[in-house]
């Protein structure tokens, strides 16, 4: 457990420092910048390398939204599920100081800090309603490629983080619009943590919908495709 716990602290740090990394240092910079296409890449590229490397250790999950799909779809036992959980929330908050402390090394302020939000903090002024069934969907799908590419059945080889990591990017350049894209509470929490106010405020619609999406993803996968 103590190998699982830490495999998940540091992919889980890996994701926020370079997808919430690139959004924060690369998107925007003059001349160079990487735009959502770039930082969509990049969350992806978190994922897929950490699969690769880390994923033998403890599957990779990187955001509690996963293993509690995971768990539900009957493919996690239940004594591993908060300790998970909390080593991913762990890691993200470390990953977001870390953020903090090199976004302001030039004398910026944070800004919204690639915080996840809706309305007036969604980049495409999305409201609530959509923030919350697009973070729905988007993991349920997300959940959805994750069961089907580890499945034992499938005759996929070494490709599952392939696929899993290229599906996270497809969910960027839908819902970066939308909410800056979440479909994961660790990544929402560490960001949130340091912007406060309306990041905080706005917090539980990125840990409910991508939960219940995830959640949903479970049980459709067990009852359809077992």
């Amino acid at each position: 457990m103590v190998q699982k716990f830490t495999a998940e602290f540091f992919g889980t740090f890996w994701l926020v420092l370079g997808g919430c990394g690139s959004a924060l240092l690369s998107a925007a910079f003059p001349g160079v910048g990487i735009g959502l296409l770039g930082v969509a890449l990049a969350f992806g590229l978190t994922v897929l390398t950490i699969a690769y490397s880390l994923g033998r250790v403890s599957g990779a999950h990187l955001n509690p939204a996963v293993s509690i799909g995971l768990f539900v779809g009957g493919r996690m036992p239940a004594k591993d599920l908060l300790p998970y959980i909390i080593a991913q929330v762990l890691g993200g908050i470390v990953a977001a100081a870390v953020l903090y402390v090199i976004v302001t090394g030039n004398g910026s302020s944070i800004g919204t800090f690639a915080a996840n939000g809706y309305a007036e903090h969604s980049p495409g002024g999305y409201d609530m309603k959509a923030a919350f069934l697009c973070e729905a969907v988007m993991t349920f799908m997300f959940l959805i490629v994750i069961l089907g590419a580890t499945d034992s059945r499938n005759s996929n080889g070494g490709f599952a983080g392939l696929a899993i990591g290229l599906t996270l990017t497809l969910i960027h350049l839908i819902s970066i619009p939308v909410t800056n894209t979440s479909v994961n509470p660790a990544r929402s929490i560490s960001q949130a943590v340091f912007v406060g106010g309306w990041a905080v405020e706005q917090l539980w619609l990125f840990i409910l919908a991508p939960i219940v999406g995830a959640a949903l993803a479970g049980i459709v996968y067990k009852a359809l495709w077992k």
